[in-house]
């Protein structure tokens, strides 16, 4: 009987382990990055390990703004200016490809976002000649095909940032013709529109936002006003506990101080203990890719020769 008991606890709690969403967590992987490379007069995309060796050349023709599929198994870019709806590039072997737009009146940059299961990715987008149609809209990553339409913004600018892990929701920036407005989540139907960052910050209005691997918790950049850096925000998922990460040195100093430092476009190492962010001085003249954990702690530098935009992949 007692074995029969010890049996019973064990497999109970095998299965209450396997079961918890919060307990499934990914492993780190290397990460993807923007960096200038000014004898070219260009941006090119590199990867490399969080302890920052391993550096390797990704794509180099005035690419940016790089993100890791779910899987780690493709790269999505932005670059070429050659009119095509989204580029994707295969970290090992250098392959290229990229998707015609879905709809020849509607503008569709895309690659911010990618749905959990691989298969979509979000799109910043235009009409050409009805601004009734901007907003954020999603295609399929195996032909581009399957348009659907996720937010409406006529005349302004919304730039997705990725999925929620449970793939039911986004978080996006939104700006109007004025300006900057918010952080913001929605339905993926466009329903149920609720505003993360606070009225009294000013967001990055190109940085859309990153959903924690636990879904509790989006990351976002903002500002207290235009004369100072930008910092590094946390909010709880439904817009709670809005508050800027202690990181030491500060980030969101005066820009008027030249010992000032901005630190923006942060996102979440895959297992959640951990966030990678850009980090820059008030001059911009030294701009590197650094990781710290979630409570403010243990900076570290990765690069030393420059980089912006990381996104960190899960491992292969």
């Amino acid at each position: 009987m007692a074995l029969a008991l010890g049996a019973i606890v064990l497999l109970t709690v095998s299965c209450g382990d396997s079961g918890s969403k919060e307990e499934v967590r990914s492993s780190n992987g290397p990460i993807v990055f923007a960096q200038s490379d000014p004898s070219l007069g260009e941006t090119g995309t590199h990867t490399i390990d969080p302890d920052g060796n391993n550096m390797r050349d990704l794509f180099a023709r005035g690419a940016e703004f790089p993100h890791w599929s779910p899987d780690g198994g493709e790269v999505a870019i932005f670059c070429c200016d050659d009119g095509m709806a989204a580029h994707f590039v295969d970290p090992d072997d250098g392959t290229f490809h990229e998707l015609a737009p879905p709809d020849a009146k509607l503008e569709v940059h895309c690659g911010f976002g990618w749905s959990p299961d691989g298969r979509r990715i979000a799109c910043e987008s235009f009409g050409v000649n009805d601004p009734k149609r901007d907003g954020i809209y999603s295609i399929r990553v195996s032909d581009g095909g399957g348009l659907a339409r996720i937010t409406s913004n006529p005349g302004g600018d919304d730039i997705p940032g990725d999925y929620s892990p449970d793939g039911e929701r986004l978080v996006f920036v939104r700006s109007d013709p004025t300006g900057p407005v918010g952080i913001f989540t929605t339905r993926l139907d466009g329903r149920d529109l609720r505003q993360i960052s606070p009225q009294t910050v000013i967001v990055d209005h190109e940085f859309g936002g990153r959903w924690s691997p636990s879904g509790k918790q989006i990351l976002f950049t903002a500002s207290t006003d235009e004369s100072h850096q930008p910092a590094i925000w946390l909010a709880n998922s439904d817009g709670s506990g809005a508050h800027r990460l202690q990181i030491t040195p500060a980030c969101g100093g005066a820009k008027a101080d030249p010992a000032s430092i901005g630190c923006s476009y942060p996102d979440w190492s895959p297992d959640g203990t951990k966030i990678v962010f850009t980090r820059v001085d008030a001059n911009h003249m030294d701009k590197n890719i650094y990781i710290v954990d979630t409570d403010g702690t243990d900076l570290q530098q990765v690069t030393k020769s420059g980089g912006s935009e990381p996104d960190w992949g899960v491992a292969r």
